[in-house]
């Protein structure tokens, strides 16, 4: 363990990572999204897709104690459990993707991925009817499988969010809710199929503080007269991302 731990510290990149996820978390603690839209593009860039979606699932986990138990009170319970359940049912299958497919294939997948998140939420779509469970299980079970694939849990499910009538509080903490606990129950999926490296382990454990205390100052940032604000510095944070992370650079 301590030759591995000196190896990841060594790691080239390491503190542009580090710096990444910290960015991450403080957009992910004051919009409720938008951390693995930030941290994929750059991450896949220096380390296969498999290493960085297991190390950032690891590192959501400080989400627990920064954002969640604030959040836990103002989301709608049924409706995040519902989704939260199909996405873990779902999410087998995009794993096992992210095990078989191409890296350059799937770094592609992820600028894609996000690129069209990016631009559905610039446009500013929304949906005027009430979501049924039909329709929250169907968004659980598309965010599962494009999450595991990918490393991208956000996009499908932060649309459904972002497009609907819910205040800008209630989106946010049912994003941050649904994220985090999402993110903790891939893990035994990920062993499972052999993603849950020791290295992506210690490089999430690494990155767990940074990540967190990004969370928190995010959060304290948080206010819901703010909305337009926080939305448009996390687009432009999203698309350098986007930019930094194409594969053209290599």
């Amino acid at each position: 363990m301590p030759d591995l731990l000196a190896q990841t510290l060594a790691m080239p990149g390491l503190w542009a990572l580090i710096g990444t996820v910290f960015i991450a978390g403080v957009v992910y603690g004051f919009a409720g999204f938008g951390a693995a839209l930030i941290f994929m593009p750059l991450a896949s860039s220096v380390m296969s897709m498999e290493v960085a979606v297991a190390a950032f699932a690891v590192s959501a986990l400080s989400s627990f104690v920064t954002v969640v138990p604030r959040a836990w009170g103002q989301v709608n319970r049924r409706g995040v459990a519902v989704m939260v359940v199909c996405a873990t049912l779902s999410a087998s299958l995009g794993l096992w993707i992210l095990r078989v497919t191409d890296l350059t294939v799937l770094r592609w997948g992820v600028i894609g991925v996000t690129s069209a998140t990016l631009l559905a939420l610039v446009a500013g779509w929304r949906y005027a009817t009430t979501p049924t469970l039909a329709t929250r299980s169907a968004i659980g079970f598309a965010t599962g499988f494009v999450g595991g694939a990918t490393g991208l849990l956000g996009p499908v499910m932060v649309l459904f969010q972002l497009a609907g009538r819910d205040s800008v509080t209630t989106s946010r903490a049912t994003s941050l809710v649904f994220l985090t606990v999402t993110s903790l129950l891939l893990l035994p999926l990920m062993a499972i199929q052999g993603l849950l490296t020791p290295p992506a382990v210690v490089l999430g454990l690494i990155l767990l503080l940074p990540y967190g205390t990004g969370a928190r100052l995010g959060a304290r940032l948080f206010h819901p007269g703010l909305e337009k604000f926080y939305r448009t510095v996390a687009y432009g944070i999203i698309f350098l991302a986007i930019l930094l992370g194409l594969p053209l650079w290599d």
